[in-house]
């Protein structure tokens, strides 16, 4: 009995941080020490800005804003509530910290309705400036212009060993987080009645800070989401203080102005939330992506050599003479038929990579090659492995935005297998121009290949698995040919991104003999523009168990199938995609976002062909698919995503 009281014991614990609880030794928090500091007297502080994601969440969902609206008054209200039953009302040292100085001083009272501090100034003066000279006289006059009284925000609780303090400074901790990295001036604008702010904002706001820290989010998405808070947060002033001068009463040819200026002030501010509501949301932020990444395209193309010498750059950390032989007679023979050939020797790929012109073909032998940095095409060059893909093995094991990024008008690869690790936007990625696969194994972690805008790919008798997200990414305007492809083991098979109603230019898709199986959502997913037009899912031909219903199992606010079932399919073509089955659609929101989910699945035919075969076949994008075979992916063959 006392074990199993022992054992219930533990799990309570593991619920969550109680923040109310002074005597559990958990809350205990360590110090903060000063380095480097001009006045080595300074108290040190608590140190609370290393706090866990579930630490920040459960105090903001518990104890501050849980079922909140985004009015400030009432976030006020409920942070206040808040601070009033944890923060100590008096006599305790902070130090008041700004971008200029940190100077000593104590709380003799709290002003919680504006969440501020009554302070005194701590006598001998004790502080640390920086860029500026500062006095006792010139601190006190600053402090009686404050009339005393303090942002919570800019004080950081002294370091107290016995722990009277903890709460106190977890509750300003997560104060100053709130008002930096959640709370947005233009969030009390929002008019919605159903509208949850933990929901809507500090939860997905919170979970981007954490998957920026943790090198989640590509870098080039990070820069773009700087940048659109600031032009945010600058068209929001500009706003406000036009809407401040308008009168309400007023028909002047200057308010008129006034107010078409603020009509337009307004699309744009709405412009700039949209495109931050989808950076922060985890799952819009992946279906849809970004368009923007210039920053990483830094390796520019540098041409053919001015001597017009081709090069071939051999890879190999030791070879035998055998092996040596072969390679001669195999490949470099053939390669340099004439003197104006050159054969270079490299112990990695990345050094053959980088020292290559246009035309030049890199052949890497067998072996494990380890990388720590990304491998970047910019030219039309042909990278082989001499041998099976098994045996000849490039793996990025440090982290960083991608593994091979290609951006070369005709980039050629083949007989190798690629093993990536930790790369945040894709095993490959095609950027721009031309990619050719042939016999390539793509051993993904995070997300797999991915291929932009305008730029085409070519991916035959290919082997990906692995990926956390979809194995193949298709943007708009890009043009894919997938033949002979096995695309399993992933979240989805492949996530074809059809902006059609934003964007003129669709993708351009032939798949033919693929097989797309075992992955854990949709075989093909399909993102599209809701239009506000009614969408239906077909339903299947022919006798067998009927779809899932409404009742099926859910989670995380999408209702998805949950007895999956396997199809291949014959040659089909276009004209014979005519739909003819009614609809089976469920419509699901997640997280107050006003989206659909509509899945379809496709179920054994023996003497016709694959109904989510013809249904893809109705979407414009495909020039041809025929023979692939869709078998045990968890959600069904082909779904789409409504945004």
């Amino acid at each position: 009995q006392d074990e199993d009281d022992s054992g219930d014991g533990e799990e309570d614990d593991d619920s969550g941080t109680d923040h109310f609880n002074t005597e559990k030794s958990g809350t205990q928090l360590q110090r903060c020490e000063r380095h480097g500091g001009v006045n080595p007297g300074l108290p040190d502080t608590f140190q609370t800005s290393h706090l866990l994601f579930y630490e920040r969440f459960k105090a903001y969902q518990d104890y501050m804003l849980g079922n909140l609206d985004s009015k400030m008054l009432i976030v006020i209200l409920f942070t206040a509530d808040y601070l009033e039953k944890v923060v100590e009302p008096c006599d305790w040292l902070a130090l008041w910290s700004t971008n200029f100085f940190d100077v000593l001083v104590e709380v003799c009272d709290l002003d919680l309705k504006d969440l501020k501090a009554c302070v005194k100034l701590v006598l001998p003066l004790q502080c640390e400036t920086r860029g500026c000279e500062l006095t006792e006289e010139a601190m006190k006059s600053l402090l009686e212009a404050t009339q005393h009284r303090l942002p919570l925000q800019e004080l950081l609780v002294v370091y107290e060993q016995s722990g009277d303090f903890d709460l106190t400074a977890l509750a300003l901790e997560h104060l100053r987080f709130f008002y930096t990295h959640i709370w947005r001036h233009w969030d009390e604008e929002d008019e919605d009645d159903d509208f949850d702010y933990f929901v809507r904002c500090v939860e997905p706001r919170l979970r981007l800070y954490y998957d920026i820290l943790e090198d989640r989010v590509p870098l080039g998405l990070v820069a773009e989401y700087r940048s659109l808070l600031e032009n945010c947060s600058h068209c929001f002033q500009k706003f406000s203080t036009l809407r401040r001068g308008l009168s309400s009463d007023s028909d002047t040819e200057l308010d008129n102005v006034s107010m078409v200026e603020g009509l337009k002030l307004y699309d744009q501010l709405e412009a700039f939330k949209r495109k931050l509501h989808i950076i922060e949301n985890p799952l819009l932020r992946y279906v849809l992506g970004y368009k923007g990444n210039a920053s990483q395209q830094c390796v520019q193309s540098r041409g053919p050599r001015a001597s017009g010498m081709k090069v071939v750059h051999v890879v190999t950390a030791s070879c035998s003479t055998t092996q040596l032989q072969s390679l001669l007679s195999d490949r470099l023979l053939p390669l340099c038929p004439s003197e104006d050939t050159d054969i270079q020797f490299y112990r990695d790929p990345v050094s053959a990579v980088e020292a290559c012109y246009q035309g030049d073909v890199v052949i890497v032998l067998p072996g494990i090659y380890s990388v720590s940095s990304s491998i970047f095409l910019p030219d039309s060059i042909s990278v082989e492995g001499f041998g099976l893909p098994d045996e000849v093995v490039i793996e990025k094991k440090d982290q960083g935005d991608s593994f091979v990024e290609s951006t070369g008008a005709d980039v050629r690869l083949s007989n190798i297998k690629f093993i990536q690790h930790n790369a945040i936007e894709g095993i490959m990625c095609v950027r721009q121009g031309t990619l050719t696969m042939e016999n390539c194994v793509l051993q993904c972690q995070t997300t797999g290949v991915i291929v932009r805008t305008s730029a085409c790919l070519t991916m035959n008798r290919c082997d990906l698995y692995g990926s956390k997200g979809a194995g193949l990414e298709i943007y708009p305007g890009s043009v894919c040919s997938l033949v002979g492809n096995g695309i399993h083991h992933c979240k989805d098979g492949i996530l074809i991104k059809d902006f059609a109603n934003e964007l003129d230019v669709m993708p351009s898709i032939t798949m033919e003999n693929n097989v797309i199986h075992n992955n854990e959502g949709y075989g093909v997913i399909l993102v599209k523009s809701n239009n506000g037009e009614p969408h239906g899912a077909h339903q299947d031909r022919g006798d067998g168990p009927s779809g899932p219903t409404a009742e099926d199992q859910q989670k995380e606010g999408v209702t998805a199938p949950t007895d999956p079932t396997s199809s291949s399919s014959a040659d089909v073509q276009p004209e014979s995609a005519e739909s003819s089955g009614g609809a089976d659609c469920d419509t699901a929101a997640a997280s107050g976002s006003k989206w659909r989910f509509i899945r379809q699945l496709s179920r054994n035919k023996e003497t016709s062909c694959s109904r989510a075969v013809q249904d893809l076949m109705d979407h414009q994008i495909f020039v041809s698919i025929q023979g692939n075979q869709f078998r045990r992916n968890g959600m069904g063959d082909l779904g789409t995503f409504f945004y």
